[in-house]
């Protein structure tokens, strides 16, 4: 099968799209044709290998698993002998610890969902992992209520993008955060207001938020103490936008609690927990419109590199799907 893959750690440039064997499902596993996957930072992340503290999970001189990607969307073409839930020919979304910027991926059933007929293969793999995100970081991080008001700081982005809508569906007053060439895409992601970065500072309003979803990562966690309510929470998504080779920036993340007692405010982060249970509650959401994923670029399998490369520029909002 055709994937895309790399022998070593570093940038875009160590990826090609080459022939490789397509794996044999476990017992619990299924094998699928994939139709599609994203692409995210978490994808960027595994690529270079930095911080280099996830190494000893990954490879510490190369990485264990060479095929690139962790979202799919696709057709089960074969189950393992354990398999209960689905059989060749369901159409399903997930995740994959083997790669899924390939032909085929073989998926653990307990991380697999069934995709609704009225959602599409790129629909669903974008919403996989900055969806789920999303959803863990307003109902199990923050909390979320309905009626609270919510603050997205990187709203145009995918897990951004993702949080906006989902806290509509919850019944939140949302305000998003963007830069002036955004503004509109957050709009009509459903965001009630619009906070341009580039003329207002999200504290300048006082302390008015319940939640504050924080996708960017550059901002002092003080300042966003500020935008919070007494009794609110912020959810910490990924970590600073910084280029150390240890920790890459989530020394913020470390110290975030310290700061919450300081400042007397709540600050957790966000520890996506993958499952097929909210995957398929996102696919409820797609289905019945409350969700759309907002794509801004495709790219066919061969062209994956170009992917990173696009992704690597900071150029995204939205979600990069890649296409099989």
């Amino acid at each position: 099968m055709k994937a895309c893959t790399r022998d070593t750690y570093g940038e875009a440039d160590v990826l090609a799209v080459r022939d490789v064997d397509t794996p044999t499902p476990a017992a619990d596993e299924v094998l699928v044709q994939v139709r599609a996957s994203s692409n995210d930072r978490g994808v960027w992340h595994l690529m270079t290998g930095r911080p280099y503290l996830m190494r000893p999970f990954t490879g510490l001189r190369a990485p264990k698993v060479r095929v690139l990607g962790r979202a799919f969307a696709g057709t089960v073409t074969a189950v393992g002998p354990n398999v209960t839930r689905f059989g060749p020919g369901d159409a399903v979304f997930g995740t994959s610890g083997h790669g899924t910027w390939a032909e085929y991926t073989a998926a653990p059933e307990k991380l697999v969902a069934p995709m609704p007929a009225n959602v599409s293969p790129e629909q669903a793999a974008a919403a996989v992992i900055s969806g789920v995100t999303a959803l863990q970081a307003l109902r199990d991080t923050a909390k979320l209520r309905p009626g609270q008001h919510v603050l997205v700081i990187g709203a145009a982005g995918g897990v951004g993008s993702f949080a906006v809508m989902i806290a509509k569906s919850m019944g939140a007053t949302v305000t998003g955060v963007c830069s002036t060439s955004k503004v509109d895409l957050v709009r009509s992601l459903g965001a009630d207001d619009v906070v341009d970065y580039t003329r207002e500072e999200v504290d300048a309003r006082g302390p008015r938020y319940d939640v504050v979803v924080d996708t960017a990562g550059n901002r002092p966690l003080s300042l966003l103490a500020r935008a919070l309510t007494p009794d609110g929470t912020v959810a910490l998504v990924g970590g600073e936008d910084k280029q150390g080779l240890l920790l890459h920036g989530f020394e913020r993340q470390l110290f975030a609690p310290l700061t919450g007692l300081r400042h007397r405010r709540t600050m957790r982060n966000v520890l996506t927990r993958e499952n097929a249970a909210d995957l398929a509650a996102l696919g409820e959401l797609m289905s019945s419109g409350a969700v759309t994923p907002a794509i801004v670029h495709t790219y066919p399998l061969a062209d994956a590199p170009e992917a990173m490369r696009y992704l690597a520029a900071g150029h995204p909002a939205g979600k990069v799907v890649i296409t099989v």
